[in-house]
């Protein structure tokens, strides 16, 4: 059982890449201090969590609806995290997930920050392939450690680096990219 919830766990935390955020949630907070940056973290949080959840249990229901089978899905989903990890390969630091300083916390932290396009289609991945309840609790686990890290997020860029922290979020990538590989070639299994 820990086996699959680590199975879980990883893409999810890999599709999140927090942190790989952390750099960029820095420098869109900049000057915001306290209180306020707390709140800002936690709005931001739980409105990437209740994007999640509805998807998480409406996602399946909307694919019925739209003639859309989980190998489909697997397929486009893998295309589209291949085309994300490849362009945050091909950025310098993150500039494409860059948004203006003046729209921070619920747009762009929460969403498309935390819960993106790839952390979307990897949930719906997640609860086709490892269950509803593992999925949920993956999701609960990486949003604990979501707040963890944002909360943290000053220390642990004095520990990285930022250096560190882009390197990081390339490696990320990478891994995303290798999931969205194999996403893609189980869909087509599927299929054929």
């Amino acid at each position: 059982m820990f086996e699959t919830f680590i199975k879980t766990f990883i893409p999810l935390f890999v599709a999140m890449d927090t942190l790989g955020l952390i750099p960029l949630f820095l420098a869109l907070t900049q000057g915001i201090e306290g209180r306020d940056l707390r709140k800002l973290i936690y709005s931001a949080a739980s409105t990437a969590f209740i994007i999640a959840i509805i998807f998480l249990f409406t996602g399946t229901a909307l694919f019925e609806f739209l003639g859309i089978t989980s190998h489909d899905f697997r397929i486009g989903g893998g295309i589209l995290l291949l085309v994300l990890a490849i362009q945050d390969l091909a950025s310098s630091n993150g500039e494409s997930r860059r948004r203006p300083k003046s729209s921070v916390g619920v747009v762009p932290i929460g969403i498309p920050l935390i819960m993106g396009p790839a952390a979307l289609t990897t949930i719906l991945i997640l609860v086709d392939t490892q269950g509803l309840e593992m999925t949920m609790g993956a999701l609960v686990a990486n949003f604990v450690l979501v707040l963890i890290l944002l909360l943290n997020s000053k220390w642990i860029i004095r520990i990285m680096g930022e250096a560190g922290s882009q390197a990081f979020a390339k490696v990320a990538s990478l891994f995303m990219a290798g999931i969205a590989v194999m996403m893609i070639r189980s869909g087509i299994e599927g299929v054929l």
